[in-house]
C-alpha cells in the first residue's frame, strides 16, 4: 500500500512505499495511543470493549477492564496517566501505584459532556476537547446532555481534583471538537472538528486562546471513510490529523503535502519506538506501526527521567544521592600524562594546574577503589594516535594540537595513565581518536555486555572530552552522573562555563564524596 507525496517535503518524513504493519488485531474499536518513554510499551483504548489493553515486544495483554470507557490518554511530566473517561464525562489521572483521582467532570455545575482527547503543556496544564461522543451507544454510555454545546477547557498547573475547568473557546465556535496539539514551541494550538471537517489554530497567549482561524478544511472524501479525530504535530511542526484513508499531513502554513495510507478506519495516532520514529495508529480493530524519518513534538513527558535516573539524582529535603551501583559504571577519559601533568604535552594550557586545584587525580582514584570494590566496571577512556597521528583528521584546532606538539603517541610517556589513574587488573581500556568517548569505540559494546546504564564520568577536558561524552551519552538513553571535582581542564572559568550550564541539561553533577557514599 503505496502513500501518496503532494509535495517533495512529504519524503522527508515518511518512505512512500513504507509498509503498515499491524501490530495487534482483533479489537472493537481501538483509540488513545501513548507510548511509554521508560518501559517502551504502547497503551491504547479499546473503547467499546471498556478495555485498556498494552502493546509490547511480547504481543498485547489486557491492562484495566472495565476502564470507564477510557478513550484519549496521555501522562504528564511526572508519568501519571491521563485519561479521558466516556463513561464517566472526567478527565482522570492515574498514578503508578493505581490511585486514581478525577481531575475535573463538570462547567458551571453541569456534567461535562464526555472529554475525548487532551495533551499536556510544558507548564503543566492539560487542555482537553469535549464532544458528546461518550453519550452515544457503542462509544460510551447512552444518557442525557447536561450542556448543551462542546467546548475546550484548559485545567491550570496544580489543579485541585475535582476543580472546575477553564473554557477556552467560544462554547459554539465546534460541533464535535476532538484531537487537538500544541505546535513544537507550543505558541500554537490545533483543535479539529470532526463533523465540520477541518482544523482550527489558535494562538496561546498564556491560558488564553487568541485570534482562531481555519488552518485546514474539507478533510472528508465521499469514497473514501475517514473523519478527522486524533491528530498529532511532529517536530518539524507539521500536523499528521485521521483522515480519509489514512492520515494527512500538512504544512505549519496549512498545505496539504501528503497522505499515510492505513488499511482500516484510522481513529488515533502516536510516536513510539526507542527512538520515536515508529508512528503507531490505531485503526477500528487493529493497531498499526510504521516507521517514519520525523519525530513527534518534544512533549513534557517525553522527558521524563527514566528509572535509572530516578536512582541518580537527590530526592528532595535535602535526603542524600542515592546510586544503584549494579546499574553503574565509572569513566576516566583523557586522564593521562601529556594532558594533566607537568612535563606533559598541553602542560602550557595550565591543565596541570587546574586539575591540581580539583584534586582530580586523587579523587578519580578513590573513586575507582570504591567502585573496582563493589564490582562496578572501571572503563579508562584513552586517546591514543599512533607514531604521525596516522588517521587522525586535522578538522579542528584540538586535533591539529595534538600533532604540533607530538602528544598521546602510543607507547610514549605521555599517552600513559596519570598517577592515580593506572588500570588495574579487570579494569576496561578503551581507545579514541575524537573527542567523545562514543565516536569510533566500542564503549557502548562493554556498557551492553556489563549491563549498565548509569554513566559516572570523571576525566580531563571538562568542556570538551567530558561535555561530548555526557551529551552524546544522555541522548543514547544513559544517566549520565558528573563527580565535578573529579574533573579538570585548562583553567577554573572553562570548567565553570560546562559546569554551570551545558552539563546541567544533560547530567547530573554532584561531587566524589557524594557519589562514593551514594553507591552504598
Amino acid at each position: 500500500m503505496a502513500h501518496e507525496a503532494l509535495d517533495p517535503g512529504f519524503r522527508r518524513l515518511i518512505d512512500e512505499h513504507a509498509p503498515v504493519r499491524q501490530a495487534g488485531h482483533g479489537f472493537t474499536f481501538t483509540e488513545g495511543p501513548i507510548w511509554h518513554p521508560v518501559d517502551h510499551y504502547l497503551l491504547f483504548s479499546d473503547m467499546p470493549a471498556d478495555t485498556r489493553r498494552r502493546l509490547d515486544r511480547a504481543g498485547v495483554r489486557e491492562v484495566m477492564k472495565p476502564s470507564n470507557k477510557g478513550n484519549g490518554m496521555t501522562y504528564d511530566a511526572e508519568l501519571n496517566l491521563l485519561v479521558c473517561e466516556h463513561a464517566t464525562s472526567s478527565v482522570a489521572r492515574l498514578r503508578p501505584d493505581g490511585r486514581r483521582e478525577v481531575l475535573c467532570s463538570h462547567f458551571e455545575g453541569r456534567e461535562l459532556n464526555s472529554p475525548n482527547d487532551l495533551c499536556v503543556k510544558s507548564d503543566g496544564s492539560i487542555w482537553f476537547t469535549d464532544p458528546w461522543y461518550g453519550r452515544m451507544p457503542h462509544y460510551g454510555v447512552e444518557r442525557p446532555r447536561q450542556l448543551g454545546w462542546q467546548g475546550v477547557f484548559r485545567l491550570p498547573p496544580g489543579n485541585a481534583p475535582g476543580a472546575e475547568p477553564q473554557l477556552v473557546v467560544d462554547r459554539y465556535l465546534f460541533t464535535q471538537p476532538n484531537g487537538l496539539c500544541f505546535s513544537p514551541d507550543e505558541s500554537l494550538l490545533y483543535v479539529n472538528d470532526t463533523e465540520q471537517a477541518n482544523i482550527r489554530v489558535f494562538e496561546v497567549q498564556g491560558e488564553r486562546l487568541a485570534n482562531g482561524r481555519v488552518f485546514a478544511s474539507g478533510i472528508k472524501d465521499s469514497l473514501k471513510p475517514g473523519v478527522p479525530d486524533g491528530m498529532k504535530c511532529d517536530a518539524e511542526g507539521n500536523v499528521w490529523v485521521t483522515a480519509p484513508g489514512g492520515l494527512w499531513v500538512y504544512a505549519p502554513l496549512g498545505r496539504l503535502i501528503g497522505k499515510v495510507a492505513i488499511p482500516e478506519l484510522a481513529a488515533n495516532l502516536h510516536w513510539g519506538g526507542a527512538d520515536w520514529r515508529t508512528l503507531y495508529v490505531c485503526a477500528c480493530t487493529s493497531v498499526y506501526a510504521v516507521d517514519v524519518k520525523v519525530g513527534p513534538r518534544n512533549e513534557p513527558f517525553m522527558r521524563a527521567r527514566p528509572a535509572a535516573a530516578a536512582a541518580a539524582s537527590a530526592p528532595s529535603g535535602g535526603e542524600p544521592l542515592r546510586l544503584d551501583a549494579r546499574r553503574c559504571a565509572l569513566i576516566i577519559q583523557d586522564m593521562q600524562n601529556d594532558v594533566v601533568m607537568e612535563g606533559g604535552a598541553f602542560a602550557a594550557s595550565g591543565s596541570p594546574q587546574h586539575c591540581r586545584e580539583q584534586g582530580a587525580l586523587e579523587n578519580v582514584r578513590r573513586l575507582a577503589a570504591r567502585c573496582r570494590g563493589l564490582g562496578v566496571p572501571v572503563i579508562h577512556v584513552h586517546f591514543v594516535v599512533p607514531p604521525g597521528a596516522k588517521g587522525l583528521t586535522l578538522n579542528a584546532p584540538l586535533f591539529e594540537g595534538v600533532v604540533d606538539t607530538n602528544a598521546l603517541v602510543r607507547g610514549t610517556w605521555g599517552a600513559a595513565p596519570a598517577p592515580g589513574a593506572e588500570v588495574a587488573e579487570g579494569d576496561h581500556v578503551v581507545e579514541k581518536m575524537r573527542m567523545s568517548a562514543w565516536e569510533g569505540t566500542n564503549l557502548e559494546t562493554i556498557l551492553k555486555a556489563e549491563g549498565r546504564d548509569i554513566l559516572i564520568e570523571t576525566g580531563a577536558w571538562t568542556n570538551m572530552s567530558i561535555e561530548h561524552t555526557a551529551r552524546t551519552g544522555a541522548d543514547k538513553g544513559y544517566v549520565m552522573v558528573i563527580p565535578e571535582d573529579g574533573c579538570s581542564t585548562m583553567n577554573a572559568d572553562w570548567h565553570r562555563a560546562s559546569i554551570g550550564y551545558a552539563l546541567q541539561n544533560v547530567a547530573l553533577v554532584t561531587k566524589t564524596a557524594d557519589v562514593i557514599a551514594a553507591l552504598g
